[in-house]
């Protein structure tokens, strides 16, 4: 009887979330349904789905920690006409489907079946995006909304291989002992899709990697493999103690960075055995000391539904001094990474050049550049230089950069995924947002320093972690950072899943950190907040009755090598000062000084919550009134006058780090007790000092910020404090759009203020970034509307004959690490969308049924279908028998390739849709595929039109298909006749264009 009562409440608790946008950043939302592909969903666990070449089945209930059952709250659901929707999202495609309404009597959950072909008419193996899922109880109305993946098992390229000897449990068990680091490595486009490998030690050989579809969620879903006997292959059995060293997973390619030399995979898209084969690549005078200090470099970025200019690059550097003989330690090479060149060009003679060490070469795809970071003995430095012919010129793009000498153990260089944010890290932390042009200071480290970094695309988190085992969290773009734990485990790794969820990984288990949450941050396995306070005390000095500055006093006799740990730094910036009694600010400002005496370092600070003071019976001395005298030496003498007689009023050793407060003057820190009436103190504004005056009692005020008797402050994290919201189609964190020439695109987004008695800034929240300004003509809107939310709109065009992409970053650039979205990074590609084609409309059409049969008798008597022999290729130039293109027509692995003895035959031709398959069958070739004229399908077609040769007066239709609709050809399209086979003897002449009213 209380089931109906059940359903009103849920829908009163949830009226406030009915939009048909998404609001990030709104705090952490409990996943409250779970789903599988698989078979029965279990509990509290990730929605992982998986998409196969059957049709998509997915099973969901409701969880819940209420006492009725999944089946009741089925009932109530169905009966009132609600059932879950499903959107399937990636950065261009937003598919909605509907869970089935019907109930049987005995079933506890939803059910829905999606043919494969609604969601994707593709099967060939490409790199390609895993999709982002989301369900709601009803399509439109944010009702516990849960997010998920669904990976397309069939597409992607590393699923297809077997990469070495399979591996029982049992055998990895033995190798945990000998395991000294750990290496990851993941697909760009689904970063579920990832490699662990295992570094040994010097006393056992081998090469041990795990491979991961669900991202390393579960250590028993982890299949390993043994490479050891593959790699021996290459270098002989006699060379001893191999590991792996790094590792990186490109697109279409698997680099493995070993002791005993550099292997590459061949195109992971186009199987041609079962067990992956590896080739290694020489470097002349290199060897094991050399490439166990090797390390791997590598800009990721996704290339699904690759583009020409798109290209993935990879640099090797040595930790080794160049000399004379041996004039390299940095290479690079672009896929297929055959040819290794040096990242430095070739320098004219008698050119002066300072010998500087390759710490780190990229490429910056955005801007084609390459990217440098130098160290010596002296400097440390980036150079961006101009890149021509995919080849580093002598040509500096920017006067060089040089760091402070500060900065004096760089690590690495590295651009955060699927963006334009430069990131150099060592002892330092520099962001740059120009391609290394400049860069600022994003966190000092001083003695310790930053060995590894880890990004996850979506959510935009970086973590970073120090030698000393700490990690810190920043957001990508953002000016601040925080500190969020510590790892004690001597080996392990980090790795970012595709949601975004940070995993710790360990030689024999896997630890996921934070709850199950649709939105949110996923810091569990670090622990709770952590305290960014220090060792030292405060003294607070008002400015305004809102605003405060609080110095940090750093003693005289300090040790230098400890100064560094009594001051504020760029990691407070942005966070909350919490004091043991009441009161809460937030931190504004950072400064760093040498004066007044005694305080190096202060912050201004926005109050929220009133702090406690002092009372009577923590320290008796505010009974009495107070004077202030110069004691020399830059300090004060603070004297106490008793008013009442009787009364007991004196100076305690608990008053030693109290600051005495004392409105419109200088506030004074105590720092020692000479007597009960007397104390000396320094003074936060030795400008405004009170001299020779005396104040009543409760006309000053005492304020514990000290140390000495117990921590009585915190300095935690700011809660998020701003709400993001996207005012687009797309409902996805990644999006990339398409710009086609002379056409425009708008993108609209608001920030909504969540910061609660804090003053709303006039001034923009949102920083824009363009990665390539050159690209796109870009323009920018920004108004606050009645609400004090900020709104942007950003309109960009297409207005020159130029392909490429361009990343667009939006900041929000006051918003606290904490908060789930503070940078948005929709990608621009200044080109022709995949989704839209131009087909070429033949002058006679040809019934589908004719198609089917085969036969298409014109009124001349000639037959116009031509349906081709088994595994087809068209002849090329060098005869009818020797055919050279890479296109199968009608293909069927199970069959023999005829025209196939000539050695550049042989090395020509490769399957896509039959790719891995055995026969036709397994080819999955759809009725579309086998009609379509796309070259990706060329194994599926089997009949093409017939033409008697030479071709003659030919009109050509064209007609642009795309997501809008269908238009006929107009200009600015410049029309381009080729032959997709590469044929040279084919005669196509008075060609007659007709395009709208415009006839060539």
């Amino acid at each position: 009887m209380e089931l109906p009562h059940l359903y009103v409440l849920i829908l009163l608790l949830n009226m406030f979330d009915f939009s048909s946008g998404i609001t990030y950043n709104k705090g952490d939302t409990e996943a409250r349904f779970a789903c599988d592909s698989e078979g029965i969903p279990p509990r509290d666990e990730m929605i992982k789905l998986y998409l196969s070449s059957d049709d998509l089945k997915i099973q969901c209930f409701f969880q819940s920690e209420a006492e009725f059952t999944t089946k009741e709250f089925l009932s109530v659901f169905t009966s009132a006409g609600l059932a879950p929707s499903l959107e399937i999202i990636n950065s261009t495609y937003t598919g909605v489907f509907h869970f089935n309404l019907t109930l049987y009597s005995d079933r506890v959950y939803w059910l829905i079946d999606i043919p494969r072909e609604n969601i994707t008419k593709n099967t060939d193996i490409a790199a390609v995006e895993e999709w982002l899922v989301r369900i709601t109880l009803q399509y439109g109305l944010n009702i516990y909304t849960t997010e998920g993946t669904l990976l397309d098992t069939v597409r992607e390229p590393i699923l297809h291989w077997k990469l070495g000897t399979m591996m029982k449990k049992r055998t990895i068990q033995r190798l945990y002992p000998h395991v000294v680091d750990l290496k990851t490595t993941k697909c760009p486009c689904a970063n579920d899709v990832a490699l662990l490998g295992f570094v040994m030690n010097t006393t056992f050989d081998g090469v041990y990697i795990g491979l991961s579809f669900s991202g390393f969620w579960d250590y028993d879903d982890t299949q390993w493999y043994n490479l050891t006997d593959m790699v021996y292959s290459q270098v002989g059995e006699e060379h001893k103690q191999l590991s792996v060293v790094d590792m990186v997973l490109t697109n279409h390619f698997l680099v493995i960075l070993t002791s005993l030399g550099l292997f590459i995979s061949g195109d992971l898209r186009y199987p041609s055995s079962s067990v992956l084969m590896l080739s290694r690549v020489d470097f002349c005078g290199f060897e094991r000391v050399d490439y166990i200090k090797g390390k791997l470099w590598y800009n990721e970025r996704c290339f699904a539904n690759r583009e020409h200019f798109e290209v993935d690059y990879v640099t090797i550097t040595f930790d080794r001094n160049r000399t004379l003989s041996e004039a390299n330690s940095c290479f690079y090479s672009k896929e297929p990474f055959l040819e290794w060149l040096p990242c430095l060009p070739p320098v004219p003679k008698g050119t002066k050049t300072i010998l500087s060490t390759v710490i780190t070469f990229l490429v910056d795809q955005e801007q084609s550049s390459a990217v440098y970071l130098f160290h010596n003995q002296k400097n440390t430095i980036v150079s961006v230089r101009i890149l021509k012919h995919n080849k580093p010129d002598l040509i500096q793009k920017f006067p060089p950069f040089s760091f402070p000498s500060s900065f004096s153990s760089p690590v690495g260089m590295i651009f955060h995924p699927r963006s334009h944010f430069l990131y150099a890290y060592g002892n330092q932390v520099w962001l740059s947002i120009d391609g290394g042009n400049t860069f600022d200071l994003i966190a000092d480290f001083h003695d310790d320093i930053i060995k590894n970094t880890y990004h996850s695309f979506y959510t935009s988190d970086i973590t970073l972690v120090s030698q000393s085992g700490k990690v810190y969290l920043t957001k990508a773009g953002l000016g601040k950072y925080s500190k969020i734990g510590s790892i004690s485990d001597k080996v392990f790794t980090l790795y970012y899943d595709h949601m975004g969820f940070i995993h710790k990984l360990t030689p024999d288990h896997f630890e996921a950190g934070g709850s199950l949450a649709a939105f949110g941050n996923s810091k569990g396995i670090f622990g709770q907040a952590f305290d960014m306070g220090f060792d030292t005390a405060l003294a607070p000095q008002y400015l305004t009755l809102n605003e405060m500055i609080f110095y940090a006093y750093v003693p005289k006799n300090e040790p230098k090598d400890r100064v560094h740990t009594k001051q504020f730094y760029d990691i407070h910036f942005g966070k909350l000062i919490h004091s043991r009694k009441t009161g809460t600010a937030y931190i504004r400002k950072v400064f760093q000084h040498n004066t007044p005496e005694g305080f190096l370092s202060s912050v201004i600070a926005e109050l929220i919550d009133p702090f406690g003071i002092e009372e009577v019976n923590e320290s008796s001395c505010l009974s009495s009134s107070l004077s202030i005298s110069e004691a020399g030496n830059h300090s004060y003498k603070l004297s106490l006058q008793l008013q009442t007689p009787g009364v007991i009023s004196s100076f305690q050793d608990s008053d030693i780090e109290k600051t005495v407060v004392i409105p419109g003057y200088s506030s004074f820190l105590i720092t020692t007790i000479l007597d009960n009436e007397n104390a000396l103190a320094v003074a936060t504004m030795p400008e405004i000092v009170p001299h020779n005056m005396t104040f009543q009692k409760d006309s000053w005020f005492l304020y514990n910020f000290g140390k000495r008797n117990g921590q009585t402050w915190n300095i935690y994290a700011k809660p998020c404090n701003y709400w993001f919201q996207q005012h687009d189609d797309s409902l996805s964190l990644s999006v990339l759009k398409y710009i086609d020439l002379g056409k425009s695109h708008t993108l609209k987004m608001k920030v909504i203020p969540n910061t609660k008695l804090l003053r709303t800034l006039e001034i923009p929240l949102l920083q824009v970034i363009v990665g390539n300004p050159n690209l796109l003509e870009v323009k920018v809107e920004g108004y606050f509307d009645e609400t004090d939310s900020y709104i942007m709109e950003v309109s960009t065009a297409s207005k020159t004959l130029h392909q490429g992409s361009t990343s667009l970053e939006f900041i929000v650039w006051g918003a606290s690490t904490e908060c789930y979205v503070t940078t948005f990074v929709p990608v621009l590609k200044s080109s022709c969308s995949y989704l839209k084609s131009m087909h070429h409309i033949p002058s006679e059409t040809i019934p589908l049924e004719d198609w089917m049969s085969g036969v298409y008798v014109n009124s001349q008597g000639f037959n116009m279908i031509k349906v081709l022999p088994i595994n087809y290729r068209p002849p090329s130039n060098m005869g009818i028998a020797i055919p050279l293109t890479d296109h199968f027509y009608h293909a069927d692995p199970s069959k023999p390739i005829p025209r196939n003895l000539f050695y550049k035959s042989k090395r020509s031709g490769k399957f896509k849709q039959c790719a891995n398959a055995t026969t036709r069958k397994e080819c999955n070739c759809t009725n579309d595929q086998k009609f379509s004229y796309a070259v990706a399908f060329s194994d599926c077609r089997e009949k093409v039109p017939r033409f008697k040769f030479p071709v003659i007066q030919y009109p050509v239709s064209l007609q642009v298909y795309s997501e809008d609709g269908n238009f006929p050809v107009e200009t600015p399209y410049l029309v381009t006749v080729t032959e997709v086979n590469n044929r040279e003897n084919w005669n196509l002449s008075r060609i007659c264009f007709l395009l709208q009213l415009l006839q060539l």
